[in-house]
């Protein structure tokens, strides 16, 4: 039978607050092999033709063997970064509630701002910002306007649920999400893609090397495929 990590190891630091910590696994790259061949009614063959078989699987996109093997994950991001995680479904989320808990006082601050890319209208650009110091500080200050007004209302007896109302995406979150391993390959696909959103991609990428060393057969054949794209 496999076994449930405990959450006590691969926790990965992100942004300038937010961490990515692996909090269970079960299955493996044995179990995609175990799954598909469960279909002919036989078992393992051998480490080279089981590697060919996950390669055969991927490259056809036979996924559903791919669904056994199960990652659980202990998020700290920014609102933004969950809004967009969120839209990936095919997965359970939990998430700390504002309505029970008092917020901390935790809030995203970039290093530099980033230009709006004029062609990708979603997107953004590097580039020098002469006044990024001043920007910055523009930001902090927002930011710190907003949660001193959060205090107020909530020493004041104000709701949580509507307390937090004014506060910024910029906030921390934190969540668990348990998803398989076909659904974190699209998850990945798109999150590491240099389209996404910087700080996500910052995510994904942690996330990545967690699934490489959890199942390292389906990670290798996985990148040689999409690098042939």
């Amino acid at each position: 039978m496999p076994t449930i990590t405990k959450e006590t190891f691969n926790t990965k630091k992100i942004l300038d607050r937010g961490f990515v910590k692996l909090a269970g696994f079960m299955g493996g790259d044995a179990k995609v092999v175990k799954s598909a061949r469960v279909t002919f009614g036989s078992s393992s063959k051998g480490e080279e033709r089981d590697r060919r078989l996950i390669e055969y699987l991927l490259r056809h996109k036979h996924f559903t063997p791919f669904e056994h093997s199960i990652f659980q994950f202990h998020v700290k991001c920014p609102i933004f970064v969950a809004r967009q995680w969120m839209r990936h479904r095919w997965g359970s989320f939990n998430e700390i509630s504002a309505r029970y808990t008092q917020v901390k006082d935790e809030f995203y601050i970039p290093e530099k701002f980033r230009l709006q890319d004029k062609i990708n209208k979603q997107g953004s650009i590097n580039a020098e910002i002469k006044d990024n110091e001043e920007l910055i500080k523009v930001y902090r200050h927002a930011i710190k306007n907003s949660y001193e007004a959060y205090l107020t209302l909530t020493k004041s007896n104000i709701a949580k649920e509507m307390a937090r109302m004014l506060l910024p995406v910029a906030q921390y979150t934190q969540f668990y999400w348990t998803v398989n391993a076909r659904s974190l390959l699209n998850f990945l696909t798109l999150r590491m893609d240099e389209h996404a959103q910087w700080e996500i991609r910052q995510y994904a990428s942690a996330i990545g090397k967690i699934f490489r060393d959890k199942m390292p057969w389906t990670w290798e054949i996985y990148q040689k495929i999409s690098a042939k794209k």
